[in-house]
Formats: C-alpha cells, structure tokens, sequence
C-alpha cells in the first residue's frame, strides 16, 4: 500500500508541475513581427580625412618589409 501510495503522490506532483509551466498570460507566437536590422552606421573619421603616420609596429608583416627592415639594421660600409 506505501508503494501505490509513493506512485500515486508522484504522479499527482508531476501532473501538478506540468499544469503549473503554463502560463496562460503569454501568448505564443501572435504579437512577434519580423523586423529586419536597422544598418550599422559607418564608423566616424576621427582623423579629419588626415593620413596615419608610417608605424613600423603597425605595419604589415611580409617578406619585402622584412628585407627592408634587416637592411636598416646592418651597419653601413
């Protein structure tokens, strides 16, 4: 008898848990609209249209710069 009595108190707490999930308060699916993105504004020039100054620790790494940058660090005859 204590076992029907443990399925049946079981049963009656996951059908109460299941009842009580549901909130009849929120609707589904009526009130979402699909909206596309607004654009993503162009980043502002701060430079005032000005070049950026050679930076060798900004510069790009390729076999021509390094050549260069070897070149500038031997000593001259």
């Amino acid at each position: 008898m204590k076992k029907t009595l443990l399925f049946g108190l079981l049963a009656a707490s996951m059908t109460l848990s299941v009842t009580s999930c549901n909130n009849p308060d929120i609707k589904r699916d009526e009130d979402i609209v699909d909206q596309p993105l607004p654009p993503i504004p162009a980043a502002p020039d701060t430079t005032g249209g000005k070049k950026a100054p050679e930076n060798p620790a900004t510069r790009e790494i390729n076999a021509v710069n390094a050549t260069e940058d070897i070149k500038k660090m031997q000593p001259v005859m």
